[in-house]
């Protein structure tokens, strides 16, 4: 992997989106300069008036000349491309891409949602009964996608952890304690986010 400088990462501490980008760089070996930009933080009201998000929003990467990178797993894929988390072979490389792209457009939309939605004091005039059970319902249908997908297997994506498994690692480690699915439901899940939790290097949300 070509040595990237040191680079800045606009991070909302309690983000999942953040999260999967701090968790690469920690495993990695990759140093970035963090800036901490909680929702209605002065970091972050400060990193927009600077021009710093380019779609307005965290997590952002600039990566030096003027340029920033918008969307958590595009910033993944800048990062992981050369890392031992990114597949060689072009057939397993868009298998992984297609995690992703679930990730973001199915899994994301539904359990960070509701974790949302109860953990942040401004979600919750949205955090009506009917809503949280239709989520608690697709959140554990999607699970359960994840759930067939493990069975028998350690990692997402052939025999390696790849940017899918630390994509989805970020909002599903944290589905039970504060999206209040019912993990238990299911084991293969349960044991793929203990084998994330114990590679080398691995750092929590809150560190």
């Amino acid at each position: 992997m070509k040595k990237k400088s040191k680079m800045r990462l606009y991070s909302m501490p309690s983000s999942g989106n953040s999260y999967k980008i701090r968790l690469l760089a920690a495993l990695a070996g990759i140093p970035l300069e963090v800036v901490d930009c909680e929702y209605g933080s002065a970091g972050l009201e400060a990193a927009k008036a600077a021009g710093a998000l380019p779609f307005g929003k965290v997590p952002a990467l600039q990566v030096g000349g003027g340029v920033a990178l918008a969307e958590s797993n595009a910033i993944l894929c800048y990062l992981g491309e050369g890392t031992g988390f990114w597949p060689a072979d072009p057939v397993t490389r868009a298998q992984m891409l297609g995690w992703m792209f679930w990730e973001q457009y199915n899994h994301e939309p539904v359990i960070a949602v509701r974790q949302a939605l109860v953990s942040y004091p401004h979600r919750a005039a949205d955090a009506t009964p009917a809503r949280l059970a239709e989520l608690l319902e697709r959140g554990h249908a999607l699970l359960g996608v994840m759930e067939d997908a493990l069975v028998g297997r350690d990692w997402l994506v052939e025999d390696a952890a790849s940017l899918a498994d630390l994509c989805l690692y970020a909002y599903t480690h944290s589905a039970g304690p504060r999206g209040g699915f019912e993990m238990e439901r299911f084991p293969a899940v349960q044991a793929w986010l203990d084998r994330v939790a114990g590679l080398l290097g691995h750092v929590r949300i809150d560190d």
